[in-house]
Parts: C-alpha cells; structure tokens; sequence
C-alpha cells in the first residue's frame, strides 16, 4: 500500500491579487503610492529582494494595488508584508487587513471597530 504525502500548501501559478486601500486613502491616512514603493521594495523572488523581473508585477489605480505573478507567489505573503507597511507607519493599530467576501485574491483594509471599546470602558 502506498500512503499519501503530507499536504502541501499550493500556491497559485499565474494569480493576481488585489489590495483595497479605499476608506483609508479618501481619509488620507495613507498614500497608496508609499505602499506600492514598499511592496517593491520588499517582496522576494528566488531569495532576492526587490528583484522582481518579468515574475511579478505591481500596478496601482486610484485607491488599488493589483500585485500579478507569472510564478509560485503566495496570497499569505502579500497580506504579511501588507501588515508590516502598516505596522511601520503606525497605523496597524487601526486598520486591518480581511479578505474580501465577494472575492478571496482580494484583501480589504478596514478600520477596528473602536465604538464598542470605548462604550466598555465608560461604564
């Protein structure tokens, strides 16, 4: 008998992901131009950072950043360095970053639900 192998994480070949900085940029507290430097910057291919080539491209419309990849690019990689831009220019204390409902290659910056703690701690 043969057993299976141990489940491997795919990652999708030929995906292109979206980051909506919508509510954050109309409040202008962030620039979406900034995060898409960063995302350069930073992102690696085989080991190299910023290193890109023809593998991965990153393009920006209005409030969007649309990261494409020819090769293994992982979606959990974009959300973690999504979380490190915030996390740097402090404003991860604020705003999250969710997957959207109606389509999952899209991450959705949304603001903490701060009303409810601050009604807790009047009382």
């Amino acid at each position: 008998m043969t057993r299976g192998s141990a489940a491997v994480p795919k990652e999708k070949k030929g995906a292109t992901f979206t980051i909506d900085c919508g509510k954050p940029v109309e409040d202008k507290i962030m620039e979406i131009a900034l995060l898409e430097k960063f995302l350069q910057e930073r992102i690696k291919v085989g080991d190299k950072v910023s290193a890109l080539g023809d593998t991965i491209t990153i393009t920006s419309e209005k409030s969007k950043i649309s990261v494409s990849s020819n090769s293994n690019f992982s979606k959990q990689y974009l959300k973690y360095l999504t979380k490190k831009y915030l996390k740097k220019h402090n404003v991860h204390d604020w705003l999250q970053v969710i997957a959207s409902n109606e389509d999952r290659n899209v991450y959705e910056l949304w603001y903490f639900n701060t009303a409810e703690n601050e009604g807790e701690e009047e009382e």
